[in-house]
Order: C-alpha cells, then sequence, then structure tokens
C-alpha cells in the first residue's frame, strides 16, 4: 500500500478530487455516490502524480525546518509593504480592465493569493510583498477580472491575457515559488 495517510472527504460535489494539503497526507474529495473501489481505483490511475505532489509538500517542509517559519513581526512588515503597494497596483490595471472595486484588504492567508467578493471588495495575502512585482501584478489583475466574471471561464482569462499576456508564465511562478511563502507561514 501507499506510503501516506489517506482522509476521504465525501461530498455533493459531482467529481472526485484529489490534493496533498500537507505532508504525508493525501486528500480525496469525492461524492457522495462514490464507491471505494472507484476512489481506489483514482488513486492507482494518480499515483505518479500524487508521488511528485508528495515529495514537493517534504520538500517545503525541509525548507521550513531549514529557514524558519515567518514571525510576527516579519508577518506584519509584509502586510505593512503590501498595503503600500497593492492599492497603487489595483489603481493603474482597474481603469484598464474597466473596473471599479471597493475596499482592499491585505491578511495572512494561508492558502489563496486573492480574492474578490460579489460586492468587490478585494482581499490579498501579505505574502505577495514577497513575490516578484510581475507575479504580484497577475494576482492582483486576476482579482480585478473577477469584477467582470466571477469565475474561470474561457472569458475570464481571456480578459486576464488582455491585460496581461504573459500572466501563464506568472501563475506558474506561484505554482512552483509559491507554496514555499505559504508553507513558512502555515509549517506544511
Amino acid at each position: 500500500m501507499a506510503d501516506y495517510r489517506l482522509r476521504v472527504l465525501r461530498s455533493r460535489r459531482r467529481t472526485l478530487a484529489i490534493g496533498v494539503p500537507e505532508p504525508g497526507l493525501v486528500e480525496v474529495r469525492a461524492p457522495l455516490h462514490a464507491t471505494d473501489g472507484e476512489i481506489a481505483q483514482a488513486l492507482q490511475k494518480a499515483d505518479g502524480w500524487i508521488q511528485k505532489h508528495l515529495a514537493a509538500r517534504q520538500e517545503r517542509a525541509a525548507a521550513v525546518l531549514a529557514q524558519g517559519r515567518f514571525t510576527e513581526e516579519e508577518l506584519r512588515a509584509m502586510a505593512q509593504r503590501a498595503a503600500q503597494i497593492i492599492p497603487a497596483r489595483a489603481a493603474y490595471f482597474a481603469p484598464r480592465i474597466g473596473v471599479t472595486y471597493g475596499r482592499i484588504t491585505i491578511r495572512n492567508q494561508k492558502s489563496k493569493w486573492g480574492s474578490c467578493s460579489a460586492q468587490g471588495n478585494l482581499n490579498f495575502n501579505c505574502l505577495l510583498s514577497e513575490a516578484p512585482p510581475e507575479v504580484l501584478d497577475y494576482v492582483v489583475v486576476h482579482e480585478l477580472c473577477h469584477r467582470k466574471e466571477m469565475n474561470h471561464s474561457p472569458r475570464f482569462w481571456a480578459e486576464v491575457a488582455r491585460v496581461l499576456p504573459d500572466y501563464r508564465a506568472r501563475r506558474q511562478w506561484l505554482k512552483t515559488e509559491g507554496g514555499k511563502l505559504i508553507s513558512r507561514m502555515t509549517g506544511a
């Protein structure tokens, strides 16, 4: 059997999803009707992906041990820097996208880089102050584009690409390097 802990969460979702939320743990989010056999088959089929992501989680955990978790002082300093940079970038990009927005909040988020509420309020992770400027801009543009499309449809991505034609490279940085920052906040 595999060398990890398994957590199965059943809900009224339509599809089965597999994730690695922390080192040594594989989480399966499954529809209520999914059988144990279907879940086992999905795990077997995704074994290569699972092993790759378990190794990446373990590497990030080792980096946390080597570098240490962010202190409260460091997080406050990041939040202050982000609060200076992000509103200016939002003000720059909003007219180019053709949107307005409400309040901007900087948070110590453990899983998200940003979010946009139905009321147009924007939330951003303080860790963005540690990301390259082009990555920070991508997250700002991403959230502002949700003011036009509150989803991740092809129309949404077309809007992001209109403003940032190279958004995929910026997004890739978050996927490959962003976890290292988040893991220093969460310890995972």
